[in-house]
């Protein structure tokens, strides 16, 4: 299963927000673990730090990056991400970068905490609650 995980996913464990930490570093150790694949957008990296600048130092920031990338795979953007995304016209465009990537990385599912933000994506967005109950789900 591909995965492409939102920014706020890896905020909160990150950061430790609660109460949303458990279910998010859930999701993070599956991925870690090599039971789903788990993707990043290079965004999110760039919103990881911008949003923890004032708590990070530059040699933090290398620690980091080493955690978020033996967890996850980074996603290159590109030009088509952003074109698309400018075409769905969404309130908010970073969404809209999202969905693109993971439209082109033909991920199953974008992890998210805003799946309202989502709600006009090809791609299903689900909390790391509804994802885990999707994947226990036995009567699928």
């Amino acid at each position: 299963m591909r995965l492409l995980i939102d920014t706020n996913i890896l905020l909160d464990v990150l950061q430790e927000r609660q109460p949303y930490y458990t279910q998010s570093c859930a999701v993070w150790k599956v991925c870690e673990h090599g039971l789903a694949e788990g993707y990043i957008s290079s965004l999110s990296f760039a919103n990881i730090v911008y949003t923890m600048r004032k708590q990070l130092r530059y040699d933090e920031i290398d620690k980091v990056l080493r955690n978020v990338k033996n967890a996850f795979y980074f996603e290159s953007l590109t030009l088509w991400d952003f074109e698309v995304a400018a075409d769905m016209k969404w309130r908010e465009f970073e969404d809209a970068v999202q969905t693109s990537t993971a439209a082109r990385i033909r991920a199953d599912y974008i992890i998210t905490r805003n799946t309202k933000d989502y709600k006009d994506s090809p791609v299903p967005a689900l909390t790391p609650e509804e994802y885990f109950i999707s994947i226990f789900d036995t009567e699928q």
